[in-house]
């Protein structure tokens, strides 16, 4: 098996090369004067089975076209097999029409991910389950899950107070996956949306008051409803908040937002590189999927099963 980095996330490749003990693969990622994308791959690949690392995170349209045209220069060079490897799945929040004349833009971007050559794709936490099917190809949707599992019980043990909180209706079976593994109770938050990034909580569904609370979700950008249900659980008495978090995304103030929030603690995974702001922040904190990424990609060139992994 080859691995190959693209810029969007390096430290997660080389950790997850680490793991597998394979080199990355030496290849050029680079721009043109005028930012155009150019790869070159420097080893010969021919008839390899081939992994691309690459995250469509900020600037999610710089790193898409790197994705594509690093599967097309593999196509190209006559690898045997080519994995799109995508811990973050950019677009996967456009995945229905949200009114009329709107794109449905992640079935577009896995049109262009299918043509551009890739055989297979794997990624982390898809948005909504359903885009496995906007592929033609087969897709691996893994989940973080067991992951923040083994992180909750390291820092909370074996309390009997937690109560696991889905900040919304949609993320429900997400919550209660994470609820069933450390036997916490389940609450969720109702809200409305008022518009793309904007949200008010309404009511808490279930009873919170005298508990330690964890919030769990897929994506954080603005973090504007996680901090909103983290101050809507303190007012109905949760004893603390901590997120748990997939993605984090957490563009423009949202860092900020979450130092000043009730929030005790943030953790995301680094499916996206972290910028300077979330690495210094008091209360971000970040774990690593490398390992599953790495042992996905074994079990996926040794032909075993993937969904095994979280039996």
């Amino acid at each position: 098996m080859k691995l190959i980095a693209g810029n969007s996330n390096r430290p997660l490749a080389e950790a997850i090369a680490a793991y597998l003990k394979t080199p990355l693969t030496r290849a050029s990622v680079r721009r043109f004067s005028d930012m155009e994308v150019f790869v070159e791959v420097h080893e010969n690949v021919r008839g390899e089975d081939v992994f691309v690392v690459q995250s469509t995170s900020f600037p999610a349209n710089d790193n898409l076209m790197e994705l594509l045209i690093c599967i097309d220069a593999l196509r190209r060079a006559s690898a045997r097999r080519i994995t799109a490897v995508m811990p973050y799945f950019g677009y996967a929040r456009q995945d229905r029409k949200a009114g009329p004349r709107t794109p449905i833009s992640a079935k577009l971007v896995a049109n262009l991910i299918d043509r551009a050559g890739a055989d297979r794709v794997l990624t982390l936490d898809l948005h909504a389950g359903q885009i496995q099917g906007f592929f033609d190809i087969p897709t691996d949707n893994l989940f973080a899950a067991p992951e923040m599992v083994t992180d909750i019980r390291n820092a909370f043990g074996e309390a009997n107070d937690l109560t696991v909180v889905s900040p919304d209706v949609g993320g429900v079976v997400r919550a209660r996956a994470v609820a069933k593994r450390i036997n916490a109770e389940l609450a969720i938050v109702d809200k409305r949306r008022e518009r793309a990034g904007v949200s008010e909580v309404m009511h808490i569904i279930g009873d919170v008051d005298g508990r330690r609370c964890i919030l769990v979700d897929d994506i954080v950008d603005s973090a504007g409803t996680l901090c909103n249900a983290a101050a809507a659980l303190k007012a109905q008495g949760a004893k603390t908040v901590s997120a748990y978090v997939s993605h984090g995304v957490l563009s423009g103030d949202a860092v900020a937002r979450v130092t000043n929030s009730a929030l005790t603690e943030l953790v995301t995974t680094d499916s996206i590189l972290a910028t300077e702001a979330v690495r210094v922040a008091r209360n971000i904190r970040r774990i690593t999927i490398a390992p599953l990424i790495a042992e996905a990609l074994r079990r996926i060139s040794e032909e075993r099963s993937v969904s095994s992994l979280f039996d």
